[in-house]
């Protein structure tokens, strides 16, 4: 009996042993570090951004070390699939496509689909950056440029738009700066970039088409994991919590780069 008990009592050590390392271990994010100021790296060749910062911020509050892996956005799911990764912190659309494979936490963020219009065509239309998106659809003239297959092409469609098909994204906003079509709907860095590099023919339309919730993605049937995932995303509005340290450190870059918005711009729906 005492060997009966002794043998139990060291399988239930390594099992809590386990159980420890498990918890305490280095947490492996993955990201595609090629999206600043998000996911990039530092002229170090350090990890840098707003999601290498949430990470960071999650391995603290679980106490765990935080590797960053650098990881090819395609290739992000199948690392996590295969336990390369626990978790993706790296801007990733919340899709009925992706929640097939992984397992999503809340949303922390929205990526928003805008539109850059030319500016002549605003003007006759009384369009201005506030306008709406039924402003915009109401112009039964419009002619929007898109890349097939992508949500350019396919948002319009879906308001039964018929659609310039490019198969770049530097063609649609040449059509759109030089008036040979009117609209291009894209994410908010590609319009902003569109419209700076044009700012005397095109202007940034800011209301929203789609507003894409942004979740981390771990493993399917990984409760622990995403348990902590949402008690953590949990904590960003508290007073003095992520959302406003993530302000102080990023408003400026965001400023810069929108030229209108900081970090509550994507994270407002």
């Amino acid at each position: 009996m005492k060997k009966i008990l002794l043998v139990l009592f060291i399988l239930s050590s390594v099992v809590l042993l386990n159980a420890c390392q498990r918890d305490t271990g280095v947490l492996r994010v993955g990201m595609d570090l090629q999206y600043p100021p998000f996911e990039t790296v530092s002229t170090s060749n350090e990890p840098e951004g707003i999601s290498v910062d949430i990470a960071y911020a999650f391995g603290e509050y679980l106490g765990r070390e935080v590797e960053i892996v650098n990881t090819d956005f395609g290739s992000i799911i199948p690392s996590i699939q295969s336990g390369e990764i626990d978790i993706a912190i790296a801007s990733m659309s919340i899709t009925e496509e992706r929640e097939k494979t992984v397992d999503f936490s809340n949303p922390y963020f929205y990526f928003k689909i805008i539109s850059l219009v030319n500016q002549a065509f605003a003007t006759e239309n009384s369009l201005t950056e506030d306008s709406t998106i039924d402003d915009l659809l109401a112009i039964e003239s419009t002619r929007y440029t898109g890349i097939a297959s992508q949500v350019s092409t396919t948002i319009p469609q879906s308001y039964d738009k018929e659609v310039i098909q490019v198969t770049d994204l530097g063609t649609g906003v040449e059509s759109v700066a030089q008036g040979t079509a009117d609209v291009l709907l894209m994410s908010a860095n590609p319009v902003v970039d569109g419209y700076k590099a044009n700012t005397s023919t095109t202007m940034v339309l800011w209301d929203s088409f789609v507003s894409s919730p942004i979740g981390m993605a771990v493993k399917e049937g990984n409760s622990e994991l995403l348990d902590e995932a949402n008690a953590f995303i949990a904590t960003f509005n508290d007073e003095g919590g992520l959302y406003d340290d993530l302000k102080v450190d990023w408003d400026a870059t965001l400023l810069e780069n929108l030229g209108r918005y900081g970090l509550d711009f994507y994270i407002n729906e």
